[in-house]
């Protein structure tokens, strides 16, 4: 059966070049970093060579990158870490109503530990308006975490705009990055952004890994106590192969970034303009311009959104409905209510994430069986009425 993977945001497969270059550090380079014999002093070596590589993605310094286990780790030692730092100073931070759920949970950890969080409505794109968020911003607000691009909808936020502020009022601003480092350019002088989370998901490195960058001269109160690993800020022993994997990534997706965005964005277009021909009553989610160059999402009329992802994985497709880490919650996506979406129509929500490995064949063979499974689909729901439809 043929197979087209096009779920790119929730998983990449790790390259053959980033799986040779970590091999060693499974075995004959095994060492302890914070050990002082050389069996750990090179390995330690090895460490800041791939934070300089990670650092040089997002145009940061070496020292400003800390690693971690994840982006969702990332987001959390970035929101939990520098509220609790500051709170001497106010207990108020303001999140985005799209937030990725690592960023929306920590906020709502912190309001149980008597923080204020201000939830920031989004428009129909799911755009933040930096008029609301100067609105506000009070005495007492220390934090501010709007994430760069959605990975639902695909939407990218006025990042340098709503940081710039942030900086004018004397508040931190962090962004969640994991959906746009590797896939647009990300520069964080001219996102003028103090923390910025990314992942080695979207990378084509190792699950299990990621990096928060921090800007030198800020606090962060760990989450993960123990010795004088990343500068104090996480302990526990480095996990070596998944840091060197990541740093060649970075390494690898600095060199490709132009190709890829270009390759993914003229697979998006035939894909969005084939699915809008042959299914009727599809409405396209997200800003039709301001979007990740490889992310399609869609909300299709009288569909049940995981009842469509088992008929296409049938036929070898895989995409996805919602987030990621909502697919498998029996509720709404909180991502599109935010953009004011019908409940109903929410339900029938899929998203296609592409990657370099895609190809023309692939989107025309979604083209081909996605209409027929709509199509099937459709005529088992009760709530289906040509006619009466709704026009998008």
């Amino acid at each position: 059966m043929k197979r087209v993977y096009m779920d790119h945001a929730a998983a990449t497969p790790v390259r053959k070049e980033v799986i040779e270059a970590m091999l060693p550090y499974f075995d004959e380079h095994f060492g302890n970093p914070s050990t002082v014999y050389d069996m750990g002093s090179k390995i330690k070596h090895v460490i800041e060579e791939q934070r300089a590589k990670v650092a040089k993605l997002v145009g940061a310094k070496a020292e400003e990158i800390i690693f971690t286990s994840s982006g969702a780790e990332a987001n959390n030692l970035a929101v939990k870490g520098l509220a609790l730092a500051r709170q001497k100073k106010g207990k108020h931070i303001i999140i985005s109503a799209v937030e990725h759920h690592s960023v929306l949970n920590s906020a709502r950890f912190l309001e149980r530990m008597d923080f204020e969080v201000t939830f920031l409505p989004v428009d129909e794109y799911g755009l933040v308006d930096p008029k609301r968020l100067s609105q506000a911003i009070r005495p007492e607000t220390t934090l501010v975490s709007i994430m760069h691009a959605n990975n639902e909808i695909g939407t990218i936020e006025p990042i340098s705009e709503l940081s710039t502020i942030c900086r004018e009022r004397g508040v931190v601003f962090h962004a969640d990055a994991v959906a746009t480092v590797g896939n647009i350019p990300v520069d964080v002088s001219e996102l003028n952004v103090d923390l910025l989370s990314l992942s080695g998901v979207s990378l084509d490195a190792p699950k299990g890994v990621g990096a928060l960058y921090f800007r030198d001269n800020l606090r962060l109160m760990p989450l993960i106590h123990g010795g004088i690993q990343e500068r104090g800020r996480r302990g526990g022993t480095e996990n070596v192969p998944a840091i060197v994997g990541l740093g060649n990534a970075s390494e690898l997706a600095a060199k490709e970034l132009t190709d890829k965005a270009n390759h993914v964005r003229e697979l998006r277009n035939l894909l969005v303009a084939g699915i809008h021909e042959r299914i009727e009553q599809v409405k396209h989610t997200g800003h039709p311009v301001k979007r990740l160059p490889g992310h399609a999402s869609f909300c299709i009329e009288a569909i049940e959104g995981e009842a469509l992802l088992f008929m296409l994985n049938q036929e070898g497709i895989y995409a996805n409905t919602g987030s990621a880490c909502a697919s498998k919650a029996l509720k709404t996506s909180p991502v599109l209510v935010a953009i004011g979406i019908r409940p109903d129509l929410a339900q029938g929500s899929i998203v296609f994430t592409l990657n370099s490995s895609n190809t023309v064949a692939e989107v025309e063979y979604v083209l081909e069986k996605l209409p027929l499974a709509v199509e099937k689909l459709r005529s088992f729901s009760p709530i289906w009425r040509k006619e009466t439809a709704v026009t998008f």
